[in-house]
């Protein structure tokens, strides 16, 4: 390949739509509410931290840096993601501490961990054909935490009951089922074993801030981008996603649990 050549394609491929620049957090996830978070979370000195779903890892990583005797695992199937926390984890001098794996968290042998994140990826813990993920997955953490460790559950609620029209323009087959109330949830928690030290859920303004840095960086390519191979997909794939968020929009909650295991 000559070096026209290769210049050309380096700029074909730094020319393509960005992923997810603009976010700090994978999730509805304010700064506040992250620095609280790992105040807590660290209260107890964890010396090990499983991250099931760990995306790029940044609230690991915070908490890798608030517990200087702590060593940490991220678990994801995303490539992309888990590169981006290793060079996360370098540029904060935690490389030695932390370890990230592409794998399936479904049955994993890694822990127990004093502290174990699943934020948003309780499905990573369930087997596709269970009636209720959501359960499931408690049972899994309860295993995966050691018996005076913590766990962060990140989980899905409704706020109220979505209607037939709401469910029609969320995700693929979405349906009522998916997910619990916020209540059915903590006492879901309780009969898996665990008792809930903490309960708070994402508000509008943090659900705003995510979607809107979701699609930001793709957005303003797509608008400089118009005749771009790549730009009818991309359109499409934007387009349907804001009309997903419309639909859940007020609807679809997130529970930050912080839960203690019950001996």
């Amino acid at each position: 390949m000559t070096d026209t050549e290769t210049a050309t394609d380096d700029h074909a491929h730094a020319n393509q739509p960005p992923r997810l620049t603009r976010l700090t957090f994978h999730g509805p996830l304010s700064e506040t509410r992250a620095t609280a978070l790992v105040q807590r979370l660290t209260r107890t000195n964890p010396t090990t931290v499983l991250d099931i779903g760990c995306g790029w890892a940044e609230l690991m990583l915070r908490i890798l840096t608030a517990a200087p005797k702590a060593t940490g695992i991220g678990i994801d199937l995303n490539a992309d993601d888990l590169t981006r926390a290793r060079r996360n984890a370098a540029d904060r001098g935690l490389q030695e501490r932390a370890e990230f794996i592409e794998e399936s968290a479904t049955r994993t042998s890694r822990g127990p961990a004093d502290l174990v994140l699943c934020v948003g990826a309780s499905q990573a813990l369930a087997t596709p054909s269970t009636p209720d993920h959501t359960a499931e997955a408690l049972s899994e953490l309860r295993r995966l935490v050691t018996d005076n460790g913590r766990v962060l559950l990140g989980e899905g609620f409704w706020q109220r009951p979505p209607t037939p029209t709401e469910l029609s323009g969320m995700w693929p087959q979405a349906a009522a089922t998916d997910h619990h109330d916020l209540a059915t949830l903590l006492d879901l928690a309780v009969a898996a074993g665990f008792r809930p030290e903490w309960t708070e859920t994402a508000t509008l303004e943090e659900w705003e801030e995510f979607e809107s840095a979701y699609q930001a960086d793709v957005e303003v390519w797509l608008a400089r981008n118009p005749a771009h191979p790549l730009a009818a997909e991309t359109r499409e794939r934007l387009d349907r996603h804001r009309a997903q968020w419309m639909s859940y929009r007020g609807v679809l909650g997130l529970a930050y649990l912080t839960l203690v295991p019950a001996l």
